[in-house]
């Protein structure tokens, strides 16, 4: 297979050359590799890409089955890629693909933007082509390794009530951003790259409908959300 052999062409396997997909991730050598690796398996993949807007404008234009989205991309994060795709290509099923485990971040990806699936980049090549798979077959799928945690947060979950509340963990990155404390610092603290910690506050700016940061420190002050070390 050659490093990067381009967009276009199909599996061979008959179980699965049906099921057609769109890679994005900004990490070439992974992007490549996962190319040859679900070629192997058969998978169609229609094209492949870097970063978070080409990626949205490819899977408008092709329309693939399943959209395999890293969370983490240049341009556009991978749940606002999401949203994109979701009102763009409506009949796209979308997989997240990250090194994250963080359960609000993954709530928020089930609950709102609503993907068909979330797989941790950790997982086994087995994990990854039956979350295809089912994801195609129009079911969720999410890692093994996030299930139970999540399952019991959904199950305290009541629909339609969650966008008045702020979860434990945007109070937490919403009282460190009062205190002055940078994307990175933020990321560092509570152990998530400063990309998901930019992702939080843009989803707790819409939520709270407080754009400037200004507002967001106002916000927590009123609320008590402020802790002083």
């Amino acid at each position: 297979m050659p490093a990067n052999s381009g967009a276009y062409w199909c599996g061979v396997s008959e179980s699965r050359k049906s099921i057609s997909l769109v890679l994005v991730d900004d990490q070439r050598l992974f992007r490549e590799s996962l190319q040859a690796l679900l070629h192997s398996q058969g998978f169609k993949i229609l094209a492949h890409c870097g970063d978070a807007r080409e990626g949205s404008e490819l899977i408008a234009r092709l329309a693939p089955d399943i959209a395999l989205l890293d969370i983490d991309l240049p341009g556009l994060n991978g749940l606002q890629a999401a949203y994109r795709i979701a009102r763009r290509t409506p009949r796209t099923k979308i997989l997240i693909l990250s090194q994250y485990a963080d359960e609000e971040y993954l709530l928020q990806a089930l609950l709102e933007v609503k993907v068909a699936g979330y797989l941790l980049k950790s997982d086994a090549p087995s994990e990854l082509f039956g979350a295809l798979q089912t994801v195609a077959a129009g079911k969720r799928y999410l890692s093994p390794a996030v299930t139970p945690a999540i399952l019991d947060r959904l199950s305290a979950t009541t629909p339609g009530r969650r966008s008045e509340a702020l979860s434990r963990r945007e109070q937490e990155i919403l009282s460190l951003i009062a205190q002055g404390a940078t994307a990175k610092m933020i990321g560092q603290k509570l152990q998530i790259s400063p990309k998901t910690v930019q992702a939080h506050r843009t989803h707790l700016a819409e939520k709270l409908r407080l754009h400037s940061t200004a507002d967001l420190v106002r916000y927590a002050l009123k609320h008590k959300l402020v802790r002083i070390a």
